[in-house]
């Protein structure tokens, strides 16, 4: 019998880099008019922001209770006991749907609310498996992530506020002003919603602000998964970002993991931003 760990799309893990952790990422949907496509798996970062960046926003699904449940029979019905980590329910209905499946598998299905999205969802997965490779049962994974997610942290700067105004999350008014004044939000997700907690002048200070904001949350834990992202087809603003980051934490900072961010962050946020996720010191 194994613990199979699984993670939806939200999380920012790319499929090759799930894989080779043994973590089973389950893909939504994503919708330019009408064509359809499987968020990381018919549709790549890349394809995604060449689409986003004709101002097109896509609409994005949930997973239904119904495939939930043949997820999560298939592995119960092989032997295994599952540790679902899921997008935040503030944002999404996934967390409900995959709860209402996983009532079938009492006590071999554990769905986990990480309260987060983007790559801060994806480093409990990462946790996850790690526990499960030294030996932890699900039952213990999942009361072990209830009781870390909320040490999880993602701290984000974006470029561009124009895609918050096109889906509707500011006024044109203030994206204008903003773009005039290069102002770059510096955000995070807590309780499981998209937060603001600074405005910084221009991408560079954007960077000393971000960092600043990491030791006020009680600083990086590096004994535990730390990873980078970022959205759009280059990662320029991030090797900026990396190399303003040396002095504060060494080199490590050059060999974290890397995401390239997709739909469920990506839609708003456009091409430019970049973000690390990491676990508080706390």
């Amino acid at each position: 019998m194994a613990v199979r760990i699984i993670t939806d799309s939200a999380g920012d893990l790319s499929q090759d880099y799930a894989n080779s952790l043994g973590i089973q990422v389950l893909p939504l949907r994503v919708r330019f008019g009408d064509e359809e496509f499987l968020d990381g798996v018919t549709i790549m970062p890349p394809e995604f922001f060449r689409r986003l960046e004709e101002k097109v926003l896509p609409k994005t699904s949930q997973i239904t209770p119904y495939e939930y449940g043949e997820i999560f029979r298939e592995a119960v019905e092989a032997g295994d006991t599952v540790v679902y980590i899921c997008m935040s329910s503030g944002v999404s209905g996934c967390w409900q749907s995959a709860c209402v499946a996983a009532q079938e598998f009492e006590d071999r299905v554990f769905v986990v609310d990480s309260r987060q999205f983007c790559i801060s969802e994806g480093i409990l997965a990462v946790e996850a498996a790690k526990m499960r490779d030294e030996g932890k049962s699900a039952e213990e994974i999942a009361a072990a992530l209830e009781k870390s997610k909320g040490h999880s942290h993602v701290m984000a700067v974006f470029e561009t506020m124009e895609y918050l105004r096109l889906g509707g999350r500011m006024t044109a008014a203030a994206a204008w002003v903003s773009g005039v004044l290069s102002i770059k939000p510096v955000l995070t997700i807590d309780e499981g919603v998209v937060h603001v907690l600074a405005k910084a002048r221009g991408m560079k200070n954007g960077n000393v602000v971000m960092r600043k904001m990491i030791e006020k949350v009680g600083g990086i834990d590096w004994s535990r998964p730390v990873m980078l992202g970022y959205t759009g087809r280059e990662d320029r603003r991030l090797r900026e970002f990396i190399e303003d980051s040396i002095s504060a934490y060494g080199e490590k900072i050059k060999s974290l993991p890397i995401a390239k961010v997709g739909a469920c962050i990506g839609t708003y946020a456009g091409p430019g931003a970049i973000a690390i996720a990491f676990f508080d010191l706390k």
